[in-house]
């Protein structure tokens, strides 16, 4: 959850890639063996096509799975760990499973265990959230509250950033792009690449993309399309001239 201007930077969560454990039930009795060298074929770039009852356009598109590991055995359910490419169906691949498995099979639970770079066990739940507010509310007490927040430049962890000096922040918070001069420092980048822009203290500034290749990095022209601004206006001194 997103609170402010850290609704922004959400996407980069959703579109991050995706941890699930998976309770599947095959619908006839089958060797562990078979499962083995079926679960083996849905590890790597499959071709998917969303079930009937999904929020998407219903085509055949290509999905990378991670990993696929079969954590659990009992009967005709199987408990799997699933590490998958964003936008992957996991009910989709307990029904093909079970059509190479020669009599079909169903997924009867889901559990998103990790989203990017945020893991279950590190997370909090709605009603620790809810806990804590109610202390803040009545009893003033903030440990709790101050625990669950975190800042929304955890969100930049897996995408390129880029360190911006301080005379350049303010021009970005009014939407310019950013020029090549402002960098301090950068990690590598291509052409077409989400960025999150940066100040020296590490606060987020902007999201962007990139309009060029980090190893063609000139020392003048547009480096980033700036996209999503972070930081307040004038926050930091203006430098330019009207």
């Amino acid at each position: 959850m997103g609170l402010g201007k850290a609704t922004r930077v959400m996407n980069l969560i959703t579109k991050s890639g995706k941890e699930y454990i998976c309770l599947m039930e095959v619908h006839c009795e089958f060797s562990e063996d078979k499962l083995r060298e079926v679960s083996k074929q849905f590890v790597g770039t499959i071709y998917q096509k969303p079930p009937v009852r999904s929020s998407v356009k219903r085509r055949v598109r290509k999905r990378e799975i991670y990993s696929l590991d079969l954590l659990e055995i009992s009967g005709r359910r199987v408990l799997m760990r699933i590490s998958s490419e964003p936008g992957t169906y996991m009910r989709k691949i307990c029904h093909d499973m079970g059509i190479l498995l020669g009599c079909g099979a169903h997924m009867r639970e889901l559990r998103r265990t990790k989203s990017g770079i945020f893991k279950e066990d590190t997370l909090v739940t709605l009603q620790q959230v809810s806990e804590a507010l109610y202390l803040y509310n009545n009893c003033r007490e903030e440990d709790e509250l101050r625990r669950i927040l975190i800042p929304m430049e955890y969100a930049f962890c897996g995408i390129p950033k880029i360190i911006v000096d301080d005379e350049t922040v303010n021009s970005l918070a009014y939407g310019s792009p950013l020029m090549a001069p402002g960098i301090v420092a950068f990690q590598p980048f291509k052409k077409g690449d989400v960025v999150a822009l940066i100040t020296w203290k590490g606060e987020g500034i902007a999201l962007g993309k990139a309009l060029l290749d980090s190893k063609s990095l000139g020392r003048k022209g547009e480096v980033v399309k700036t996209d999503r601004v972070l930081i307040e206006k004038d926050v930091y001194p203006r430098t330019w001239k009207k």
